[in-house]
């Protein structure tokens, strides 16, 4: 890794945030989601960060990270009018004059899927109308921030936000209709292209990319029906959002399989626009990957991402408490297959992680062996990549702080530093010194 190499941590807001009623918040579909009971825990306060920020910075410093990625919360800055409210922008304001203080940059995620309720009410992302609210949001922040931000990712995981969102109903807004999942991916997509412009407009040094969530995967066997299923899903999981973005349209196999299914009018999609492809295309800087696992498909799997194991804490070795399989080589591969395949100008990995329950112990140390082990392998996995050719530049940790973790609560534990959600105390844990010390090696 060379010298221009970014180490960072990563959250995002209405994971860590809090602060749900100040200073003029109005409502998203998570907290509309929570309202409703489905998740076992709310984000009305989170970590309490919208309070803590100075001593989360502080700790920042102390474990020395070149960059944090975080998100604005589209409900803070942008009233339910679509004006600005001020207070919302000197929030952000004081974190970003925080950081960069502590000479850390500031990396900033625009969607990070918090959509405002009276947005969904009125469409969601299945609505193209949609698209138009995100370009002013945008525009409201890069313009305000810009002089001061220079890293952009636009989206993050469109495919989450759409078919976790909008097909399957587990995540907020609860929809489940695979047709307006496609719908809202598509708008998603062409809120990223249309962000890209608008971004490079207010901001013209900018660096801007999107952050787009990968699954992996291999045939569970050489049997005719396990390939082909297994090409079905990476179609479903990962070629359906990454070859727009890289120019390649949608793929021509799922657009025949969607339509043959009945979730699609025909292969030309009544969404699909003329033009549209083309905005998706839009030039980036940078490619963010998220990546935590890998998956085997057999027949019947095509359209299932599962995790591997029932997720809980106490895993089998080579599982995390999510239930996810450790496959750091799953990483190495899949980059090449993206440098490969797109041959993106740079990747940032913009989460990696694992959730581990470990807790403080009678002496108040936190020995959480199984992350360390999890992220040494895939920087490894990393170095490896980049040793073969791969432009890998930078790396963000997921995740700074133990947080809401959607559905799954406060249970699941991504992060390097502890935090008891009753007390809001925050505890290093071992990983924390360990990625400390990782990040500190000349480079």
């Amino acid at each position: 890794m060379g010298n221009e190499f970014t180490w960072g941590v990563a959250t995002s807001a209405y994971q860590i945030e809090g602060g749900r009623f100040e200073d003029g918040k109005v409502d998203s579909i998570w907290d509309t989601f929570s309202d409703k009971g489905q998740l076992p825990e709310s984000g009305d306060v989170a970590c309490d960060h919208y309070h803590r920020y100075p001593d989360d910075i502080a700790l920042m410093s102390q474990l020395g990270v070149d960059a944090y990625r975080m998100s604005i919360a589209w409900t803070r800055v942008v009233d339910n009018s679509g004006r600005v409210n001020p207070a919302g922008l000197a929030f952000y304001d004081g974190i970003i004059d925080a950081l960069l203080a502590a000479g850390i940059s500031p990396w900033i995620t625009i969607y990070h899927w918090d959509l405002p309720q009276s947005l969904e009410d009125a469409g969601g992302w299945p609505d193209r109308h949609t698209i138009d609210a995100f370009d002013h949001y945008t525009n409201i922040v890069s313009n305000h921030f810009g002089n001061r931000v220079k890293n952009w990712i636009t989206i993050n995981e469109p495919w989450v936000a759409a078919m976790l969102g909008y097909r399957e109903g587990v995540f907020a807004p609860g929809r489940t209709s695979m047709a307006d999942a496609l719908a809202a991916g598509h708008h998603l997509l062409l809120a990223h292209g249309r962000a890209v412009a608008t971004i490079r407009a207010n901001v013209p040094d900018a660096r801007v990319g999107i952050a787009l969530d990968c699954r992996p995967s291999r045939p569970a066997s050489a049997n005719e029906a396990d390939v082909a299923a297994n090409r079905h899903f990476d179609g479903f999981r990962n070629r359906w959002f990454f070859d727009p973005v890289f120019g390649l349209g949608y793929p021509q196999d799922m657009l025949n399989a969607y339509a043959t299914a009945g979730y699609l009018p025909s292969t030309r999609p009544d969404w699909l626009k003329d033009g549209d492809l083309e905005t998706i295309a839009a030039d980036i800087d940078f490619l963010g990957l998220n990546y935590y696992t890998s998956q085997t498909i057999a027949a019947g799997g095509e359209e299932v991402e599962t995790a591997t194991i029932q997720p809980g804490p106490n895993p089998p070795a080579g599982y995390t408490d999510m239930g996810w399989a450790i496959t750091p080589d799953g990483l190495r591969q899949y980059l090449g297959h993206l440098n490969d395949t797109y041959a993106p100008p740079s990747i940032i990995i913009t989460e990696n992680g694992a959730s581990f329950a470990d807790a403080p112990g009678p002496d108040g140390q936190v020995r959480d062996l199984r992350r360390q082990r999890y992220l040494e392998s895939h920087i490894e996995a990393i170095d490896q990549a980049i040793r073969e050719g791969v432009a890998v530049d930078g790396y963000f940790l997921w995740s700074f702080l133990d947080n809401l973790e959607w559905t799954s609560g406060y249970a699941q534990r991504f992060g390097i530093v502890h935090v008891d959600h009753t007390s809001q105390t925050r505890t290093r844990k071992e990983s924390f010194d360990w990625y400390r010390r990782r990040i500190s090696r000349p480079r």
